[in-house]
């Protein structure tokens, strides 16, 4: 089932997606709701980012693809970062390139979204914790990445984290296509087997680290085919069984 976050006459609602409709909810889907009678065309809704993550654990590296395009080696644990929930936006916002920066990157990522607290999981019992699935773009300012000893400028500024569509709740995670284009060019194409982590690891040993919450994001690393984006490009995030992820770069 895919869940979604709209906007319709100035109010936010929850709503699930059928082909090009929402029927709105009443409440939250990560803990109470029911379905109303209300059922709009997709196209007049505004799509919101579809949870409101407290934080974004983020993975360094966890493509085999990606680490052989970098020389790199296998990491033993994730490498981990966080990305700020002030730079969360939705499908169509617009991703603002920074002053600060020379050379930014889009990072097509498969993200997990948290369904209830999470603590010391262990990872048989992972999935119990996984609400679905949704698409991520780790945007990252590479020049600054590589003057600093940690990742938080580089991939925390305002609009750095894309995600949506909406939520899938039926997917397999650890066998789903992925790929970016950038205005219409395949530049990314991997699929989730080429984990080194997989997501029920991952979501077992991030909660041993931090509390997880409702809504919270554990996006997955990228695959091979990272590039540099400019003003007025256009970014997709595809995920077969999720949908696609659109955003234009703009001038702040």
């Amino acid at each position: 089932m895919k869940y979604a976050r709209v906007k319709y006459k100035d109010e936010i609602y929850y709503g699930i997606i059928n082909d090009s409709q929402v029927t709105l909810l009443n409440g939250d889907i990560f803990d109470y709701y029911s379905i109303t009678d209300t059922i709009l065309p997709l196209d007049t809704v505004k799509l919101m980012p579809p949870c409101e993550p407290t934080k974004i654990a983020a993975v360094g590296l966890n493509y085999a693809d990606h680490a052989k395009e970098l020389n790199l080696k296998v990491p033993e644990f994730p490498a981990l970062f966080i990305k700020p929930s002030s730079s969360v936006i939705g499908h169509n916002d617009c991703i603002i390139y920074p002053p600060m920066s020379k050379q930014v990157d889009y990072e097509a990522e498969f993200a997990i979204v948290i369904g209830k607290t999470a603590s010391y999981v262990k990872p048989d019992e992972a999935k119990n914790y996984i609400f679905g699935y949704t698409c991520l773009n780790d945007v990252t300012a590479r020049d600054l990445q590589n003057q600093d000893p940690q990742w938080t400028r580089a991939k925390g500024f305002d609009t750095f984290a894309p995600i949506g569509p909406w939520i899938e709740t039926n997917i397999d995670p650890d066998n789903s296509d992925i790929k970016l284009r950038l205005n219409g060019k395949l530049k990314q194409s991997s699929n989730t087997s080429n984990f080194i982590f997989k997501t029920d690891y991952l979501v077992s040993k991030i909660s041993e680290i931090m509390t997880l919450y409702p809504g919270d994001i554990i996006t997955t690393g990228t695959p091979s085919g990272i590039g540099p984006i400019n003003v007025g490009d256009i970014v997709e995030v595809e995920i077969d069984g999720i949908g696609t992820l659109k955003n234009t770069v703009i001038k702040r």
